[in-house]
């Protein structure tokens, strides 16, 4: 039977030392984050003259495959799965969907394409972002220093309790921007941001110590809605047309507006902050989303 040959060893870098791309070679290589997970926003309408098209028996499988495809529990699914009823022109309804793997992302899109009813579906607006962890998130250190610098004294009883709570905190505040849980909130919307660069009006031309002060400012007014609203920041630098990306669940729809209006009034937000178009949604299982586009 034949031998297998060993491999050729490869020629010596002619000027002595390792090739120049042995330490890249070296570095493992993922299409899945170091750390957080990838986030997808798509949003789609339906093509009414191609449903008219479609026979019942090709409407019933397509209502089948749609549920299937965006069953948030099916062992396809990603590690998140949420659709939107989405009222208004610009689209019927949205899928977010997050995952460490972009293809299992990308595979709800595919699958909702490939299915019975993807003639009919015609995508609008998508948002392709990660999860992370603000720079702006203050470690337990920095967040002592800011006490200090706010008036309370340094190993002080007070000062002390705050620190300590705040430690207990900060690791499952991190998780939870990394691998988010969806709140079971009916009213969502999401919209994508930039920072200006403006003369005058240049984010990232302002040293950190005032961009920190100007965020933290801005997440004060954010914790006003504790309870009612709660918010995903994306970032989708090197990703995508915008930087970053915003999705808010609220207990109401009414509280989504508050919010919004409320936090444009912050400096950070009122003087620096460009925003490009809201997408309002109403959280429903697929089934649902199709009976309230009268499919089916």
């Amino acid at each position: 039977m034949p031998v297998s040959q060993p491999a050729a060893p490869a020629a010596p870098h002619r000027h002595g030392g390792p090739p120049p791309h042995a330490a890249a070679q070296a570095v493992e290589t993922s299409i899945e984050p170091c750390t957080g997970w990838h986030v997808t926003h798509s949003f789609y309408a339906l093509d009414r003259g191609r449903l008219a098209a479609l026979s019942a028996a090709e409407i019933a499988a397509g209502v089948e495959a749609f549920a299937a495809t965006l069953d948030p529990t099916a062992p396809h699914a990603p590690r998140r799965l949420q659709t939107w009823v989405v009222p208004g022109h610009k689209a019927d309804f949205g899928v977010v969907a997050m995952d460490p793997s972009p293809l299992a992302v990308d595979d709800v899109h595919q699958r909702l394409l490939a299915g019975p009813l993807g003639p009919a579906l015609v995508p609008t607006y998508s948002f392709v972002s990660l999860t992370e962890v603000s720079e702006y998130v203050p470690t337990v250190e920095q967040y002592a220093a800011r006490l200090v610098a706010e008036g309370e004294v340094a190993d002080s009883p007070s000062y002390s309790a705050k620190v300590q709570g705040y430690a207990a905190r900060e690791p499952a505040m991190r998780q939870a921007r990394l691998e988010p849980e969806l709140p079971p909130w009916p009213n969502a919307c999401f919209y994508p941001m930039n920072k200006k660069r403006k003369v005058g009006e240049n984010w990232f031309t302002l040293p950190f110590a005032e961009r920190s002060r100007l965020m933290a400012e801005h997440g004060a007014s954010g914790m006003k809605f504790g309870g009612r609203v709660t918010q995903l920041i994306t970032v989708a630098v090197g990703l995508d047309d915008w930087e970053w990306g915003v999705t808010l669940w609220a207990r109401r729809p009414d509280w989504l507006k508050e919010i919004v209006y409320t936090m444009r009034f912050d400096e950070a937000s009122a003087r620096y902050a460009e925003f490009g178009p809201f997408y309002t949604g109403y959280v429903a299982p697929p089934r649902q989303v199709l009976a309230h586009c009268h499919v089916g």
